[in-house]
């Protein structure tokens, strides 16, 4: 018995890059036939960016792409629209993430698809909400972090240090996609009630936005009384009118640091993360570990509203017991784990990719991609299912499905030809130089 939930679903991939890729990957992996249209001889703009070998797809693209068809079509000649127009009559899903006003211009806006196909749900991904002041702004992943006040509250909070700071992590992209997935699905369901699909938007700004919605908590707690005792600048500093940044410190009302660890003077992620909780039986456990017994009887520390007003005392002393203890941040975590206290090590990209314990099937997975690329890691599907596992197959060769596809929509070999002799779907020759 098959159990893939979108199993017989058909999407149409118009999407490159990142957000809309990642996307229609977990729609892939859920089941769904995804037919990814890329413009002939040139592709998703991610094949040939930060290349690794000039003769392979680049990991960008490789990461973004598995388990789709990849159908080499030019939308906007005769036959490129026609051949859109039957893939669309017979579509669930038509997504596309191009420039506002792209699909319009294509002639393959929600109206005309819609009435194409009135079952079509139609996606579109786009850098702000259509109200918002910035939607002419071109959205890049940087954009969408400091328009939704992300980059207002990260990096450090005083010194020269003290600006705006985005994550290198592209939070942005990616959250895009699971969030547009989200939706997609939502349309889906909804789609058994009405017998139609429905125009589903996400902006990259929303996205970033909904990651960053604890801080609408932290404002709102400011306006009202002036300060945030989860934040380094409580007790002694001012706080402004706006969520300040928080450097290191945990922001859910629980005191929490990055501490050094040994190695820390050559190794950049030699830290590890510490928290102390506000009852007072995890105090005590955390009390015990470090083996601080003073701290139950002063008056410094033994309340969780008193560690917060002499939170640098605190961390300078667990800092000393780390470092005088000469322990690693796998040491320190394995302590004061054992002892009940919340506490984890700062791990690298690496050290995340050689744990084999999290090649379980869905957290990391391999994947075997034929020539010269061989097997790569990528991040699976986020969640597991009781009775469906993904099979996580390699990406497609830029259109290297296009005769397959075309044949299944009743395309003729003679066509097929045609199609790929007059540009549709491959490359013209380029002319021949003028002779001297």
């Amino acid at each position: 018995m098959n159990t893939a939930p979108l199993q017989g679903i058909k999407v149409i991939d118009f999407t490159n890059v990142q957000s809309g890729p990642s996307c229609t990957q977990l729609l892939a992996w859920l089941g769904a036939d995804v037919i990814k249209i890329e413009r002939p001889g040139v592709g998703d703009a991610t094949r040939k960016e930060l290349q690794f070998d000039p003769d392979c797809p680049s990991y960008y693209f490789l990461q973004l792409n598995s388990d789709k068809r990849s159908l080499a079509l030019d939308a906007a000649t005769p036959d490129g629209k026609k051949i859109l127009t039957a893939l669309i009559k017979t579509a669930d899903i038509f997504i596309e993430n191009l420039h506002p006003g792209a699909m319009d211009k294509l002639g393959f806006s929600w109206e005309v698809v819609h009435k194409l196909n009135p079952r079509c749900i139609y996606g579109t991904i786009k850098g702000f909400p259509v109200s918002s002041r910035y939607a002419h702004l071109k959205a890049y992943e940087p954009v969408a972090q400091v328009t939704a006040a992300a980059a207002s509250t990260t990096g450090w909070y005083s010194g020269p240090a003290n600006i705006p700071t985005q994550s290198g992590a592209a939070l942005g992209d990616s959250n895009t996609g699971m969030h547009m997935t989200i939706g997609l699905l939502a349309a889906l369901a909804q789609r058994e009630k009405t017998g139609e699909g429905c125009y589903v938007y996400q902006s990259m700004h929303n996205a970033c936005l909904n990651l960053c919605r604890i801080k609408t908590r932290d404002q709102l707690t400011l306006d009202r009384i002036g300060y945030l005792t989860q934040y380094p600048q409580y007790p002694n500093e001012k706080f402004p009118d706006y969520v300040p940044r928080s450097g290191n410190q945990e922001g859910s009302g629980v005191l929490g640091w990055t501490y050094k660890a040994k190695g820390w003077e050559t190794d950049p992620n030699a830290y590890v993360y510490i928290i102390f909780q506000r009852g007072a039986k995890d105090f005590e456990k955390a009390v015990q570990a470090f083996g601080f017994q003073d701290w139950l009887t002063n008056p410094d520390f033994n309340t969780a509203d008193a560690r917060d007003r002499h939170k640098a005392e605190l961390i300078d002393r667990v800092q000393k017991w780390i470092l005088d203890n000469d322990l690693d941040k796998y040491q320190v975590t394995e302590k004061l784990a054992a002892a009940g206290v919340p506490v984890a090590p700062v791990l690298n990209t690496r050290e995340i990719m050689t744990d084999e314990s999290l090649y379980d099937g869905n957290t990391l997975v391999k994947i075997n991609q034929p020539g010269k690329v061989g097997e790569f890691v990528t991040v699976g599907v986020p969640f597991t299912m009781s009775n469906y596992q993904p099979t996580y197959g390699p990406c497609p060769t830029l259109g290297g499905n296009t005769d397959e596809v075309l044949k299944e929509y009743g395309f003729t070999d003679d066509e097929i030809a045609e199609f790929a002799k007059n540009g549709t779907t491959a490359p013209l020759p380029k002319p021949e130089p003028a002779a001297k």
